[in-house]
């Protein structure tokens, strides 16, 4: 293919991805309600008995609402955005690594979804618990809905990413690019990157959000150690 091939395919994959999430958003709209409550629960949750989530901009709590809904859509179209990726990426495979296709779109959905869901019901409360209890004697924590929901769909967002890591590695290793040897001796190499991707990654510049984020990136580090020993050419070096 040549350049502007190339640059038709991308537009080809980006177009039905963006439609993809359209999609999603449209359906996300029909149970937007339930979907809304799901996501502010954790956030109302860590406020003073009968404290609320504030918004100050007549429009502020509409446009809340077509966010929530595209963040939804986003993740119901999780799939077909990753079979777009391969499917823009798998001419410049081999033909033995195009079977990989399925196993690529199926395990990068799964870790992309649970990656989300720990951050929703784990990490994310636990870090908006933690910011809340500085309300003291003198300060009362009365958080605008808009920064708090920043912050929440920046973490669901990094979590979905950072758990794609043992996916990267199973693909890695069933090519024969790496091996557990290789990941077991370049563990502190690995301990610094995972302090400066976590550092990149969270909303915030507190010790406590980039060490929220770091610790579950050692655990599914120790996993890749696991699945690139299960699943690495045995005749890789």
């Amino acid at each position: 293919m040549s350049f502007l091939e190339h640059l038709d395919e991308l537009r080809k994959r980006i177009l039905i991805a963006v439609g993809a999430v359209f999609t999603g958003f449209c359906v996300a709209l029909l149970f937007i309600d339930n979907i809304f409550g799901f996501i502010m629960r954790p956030l109302q949750q860590a406020l003073p008995a009968g404290g609320k989530l504030i918004y100050t901009e007549p429009t502020e709590a509409f446009i809340l609402y077509m966010k929530v809904a595209a963040l939804a859509g986003l993740v119901l179209a999780a799939p077909i955005i990753l079979w777009q990726v391969w499917l823009f990426v798998a001419p410049g495979l081999y033909s033995h690594e195009k079977k990989f296709a399925i196993p690529f779109v199926a395990l990068a959905t799964f870790f992309f979804v649970m990656g989300a869901l720990f951050s929703h019901f784990m990490v994310f409360p636990w870090a908006w618990k933690f910011f809340a209890g500085f309300s003291k004697d003198y300060m009362q924590f009365t958080p605008k809905i808009e920064p708090a929901f920043s912050l929440y769909t920046k973490m669901l967002l990094s979590f979905g990413l950072v758990f794609q890591m043992p996916t990267i590695v199973f693909f890695l290793a069933r090519m024969g690019m790496i091996t557990a040897g290789f990941l077991i001796r370049k563990t502190k190499y690995a301990i610094l990157t995972i302090f400066i991707v976590a550092a990149i990654l969270t909303p915030g510049p507190d010790v406590v959000s980039q060490t929220l984020m770091a610790a579950p990136m050692f655990a599914l580090y120790a996993i890749s150690i696991v699945i690139a020993w299960l699943f690495q050419k045995r005749s890789a070096i």
